[in-house]
């Protein structure tokens, strides 16, 4: 479909997103499909796909699916073009039922979506130094899964190893023995005995868990120097810790005045109260929704000032009196705690815009 139409009108575009080929639309002015083609996904695309789109008329939103991902790339160049990007979530499902599905009809649903203003939020830029943090700790957290596991095949094997080998490494705390068994020097040739094998297996074991160590230290070290230079405010706060900020930081992302006010970041993180009243019972539950990994970062924030704050202690405790449980008083804390978080990021950014610190 190419039906063009005059260079001075506003279209909209929409892409499907994928490993190596993107599928973009372009809706008119009545939202009526003007074309649907395929680009791969270089930047040699990326500018065949706008130089496309800008053949209709004038691009004055681009609605792209999953700009976390396979969208990212898209996402930096379209931003980069001075192009308005909106992040297209799932399509409704029953409209799918209807419809059928394919990457044309995917991206003709992302270009009407981000037309109507359906479906879609503004997405984090991801161009910045939060996005540099986000892929350290994501890098990070992969390191420590991966230290885990050694550390239970470690375990798992010491269980089974020969009575002699195994008597002399089972009183032993956890890096005595990580360090004893990386010291080892089993003969490689005698790989056919057993305990010769165990030996070889474990000092494997003990070495990879020790470079892991190692570079989950250094990961430390460095994802420590951003949260610092981000946000040493909100460091500055009773009991929010590098892991929380940082964590909180990713959820606003590198551009946090996408959100509105300070009710829609509590709503991301999964802290605005939800409605549960029946008959005349009138009360709030736990919000399920939102970021989770921000809701764990609150909840811990609420428990280490529970522990330390004699405020927060009696606020709890007045809360659990007036006959609320202490979940739901801890729930309304997260919620007080989103708000103080909130304005603190609002206030480094509006510093950090002024400075640019993080360019």
């Amino acid at each position: 479909m190419d039906n063009h139409t005059s260079l001075t009108a506003d279209v909209t575009g929409g892409v499907d997103t994928h490993k190596d080929l993107h599928v973009a639309a372009v809706v008119d002015e009545r939202d009526r499909v003007l074309g649907t083609r395929s680009f791969p996904t270089t930047r040699q695309g990326y500018r065949q796909m706008l130089a496309w789109m800008r053949s209709f008329g004038r691009p004055v939103r681009v609605g792209i699916e999953s700009t976390g991902s396979y969208g990212a790339g898209l996402l930096r160049f379209m931003q980069a073009a001075g192009i308005e990007v909106m992040e297209v979530t799932a399509p409704d499902r029953h409209d799918r039922r209807k419809r059928g599905k394919n990457d044309d009809l995917d991206a003709q649903n992302a270009a009407h979506a981000a037309f109507a203003g359906h479906r879609t939020v503004t997405p984090r830029s991801r161009d910045g130094m939060v996005e540099a943090l986000r892929v350290l700790r994501v890098c990070r957290k992969t390191a420590v899964n991966a230290r885990r596991i050694a550390l239970q095949m470690i375990q798992n094997t010491i269980i089974a190893a020969p009575d002699g080998l195994r008597d002399q490494l089972r009183q032993m705390t956890r890096m005595q023995l990580i360090r004893t068994l990386a010291a080892l020097r089993p003969d490689l040739t005698t790989y056919r005995d057993l305990e010769a094998a165990y030996r070889i297996s474990l000092k494997s074991l003990a070495r990879r868990y020790l470079e892991l160590h190692d570079e989950i230290a250094d990961l430390d070290v460095m994802i420590g120097a951003i949260v610092n230079e981000l946000a040493p405010e909100l460091l500055a706060r009773n009991s929010i810790g590098q892991n929380s900020a940082g964590q909180l930081l990713l959820t606003a992302g590198d551009n946090p005045e996408r959100l509105r006010s300070e009710a829609s970041f509590a709503a991301l993180c999964g802290v605005s109260p939800v409605p549960a009243s029946s008959g005349k019972t009138v009360r709030h539950r736990l919000n399920r929704g939102g970021d989770r990994a921000a809701n764990s970062a609150l909840h811990i924030i609420a428990i280490g000032r529970l522990r330390t704050d004699d405020r927060t202690e009696a606020y709890v405790a007045r809360r659990v009196a007036e006959g609320h449980s202490k979940l739901e008083a801890i729930r309304t804390l997260k919620r007080y705690i989103a708000r103080e978080v909130y304005g603190v990021i609002m206030q480094r950014q509006k510093q950090i815009n002024a400075t640019g610190i993080a360019a």
